[in-house]
């Protein structure tokens, strides 16, 4: 096995084993920050898969959880879990191919077959159990909103903060939303493309409205109304008007969110994002 500084716990190198047989080598591919620990793991007998540890009960719940419920249904478009270890918070996935979609640079024919083709899976995602009524959806998830305003004011522009809460104050009159299967964090660096479509990652997957995979992908079609017009294509339907309100209080407060994470833990692409992300809502009007 080849070894090396990066590698887990012996624990958990022990339970990898258990599930796919004797590994030869471990590569650490985790996200360069402290809470993703990701390895990409082959076998003595050539098997790849990933090895991954999560960083608390919660996301450990919710992977494993989509993976045995509603993530088969989407067949060759997602990694199969092969095994789980509560305690461990560990999972090994089976590999699909392709490379992140936010790597690379694809021209613009493509990138719109590609956006169809997200929006079908979107819609798969959503539709892949029955939508039920949202007796506990509250709105979106206001309560944080001062935490997060007061990690993220240095890096926000005038007026950014009295729109924010201006927006997020339009939420109490909304009326609550149906909940479906959703992924969570449903952007480019967790889509795959190989000639073929595949997602990964499902630690923030939960019920919800379907809207909520839309805050953060919608940062990709940004200026590129031909991409979001291909991811609705795909999806099959256009939004709400209710939607779109809830799109924009959720993706003001996923921006905030995103800026306070992006400052504290020096991660400059998610703070950038966040930055976008408020200087489109205000120059929408919203």
């Amino acid at each position: 096995m080849t070894c090396g500084p990066g590698l887990p716990e012996p624990e958990v190198r022990r339970f990898a084993e258990r599930a796919l047989g004797p590994i030869e080598r471990w590569t650490d591919t985790s996200w360069p920050r402290e809470s993703s620990r990701v390895w990409r793991v082959r076998g003595a007998d050539g098997l790849v898969g990933y090895v991954k540890i999560h960083q608390n009960d919660r996301f450990h719940s919710r992977e494993v959880t989509a993976y045995r419920t509603w993530v088969p249904t989407l067949g060759a478009a997602t990694p199969r879990l092969v095994a789980a270890d509560e305690r461990l918070r560990a999972v090994v996935v089976t590999a699909v191919p392709g490379r992140p979609l936010h790597v690379g640079v694809r021209p613009p024919e493509e990138e719109r077959a590609v956006f169809v083709r997200i929006g079908a899976l979107a819609a798969a995602v959503h539709g892949s159990a029955p939508p039920r009524p949202s007796s506990g959806d509250k709105g979106p998830a206001t309560g944080k909103l001062d935490l997060h305003l007061d990690g993220a004011r240095s890096h926000l522009a005038p007026g950014d903060e009295e729109f924010v809460r201006a927006l997020t104050a339009r939420t109490g009159a909304l009326p609550a939303l149906d909940l479906v299967p959703t992924h969570g964090d449903f952007q480019p660096r967790n889509l795959l493309w190989s000639g073929r479509l595949a997602v990964i990652d499902f630690e923030r997957s939960e019920p919800q409205p379907a809207l909520r995979d839309f805050v953060r992908l919608s940062d990709a079609w940004s200026g590129r109304p031909d991409l979001h017009e291909a991811f609705l294509t795909g999806y099959g339907r256009e939004l709400t008007p209710l939607e779109h309100e809830r799109l924009a209080v959720d993706s003001a407060l996923d921006a905030v969110s995103g800026i306070r994470y992006g400052a504290a833990h020096d991660d400059p692409e998610v703070l950038e994002r966040g930055l976008r992300t408020l200087a489109r809502l205000r120059a929408a009007g919203h």
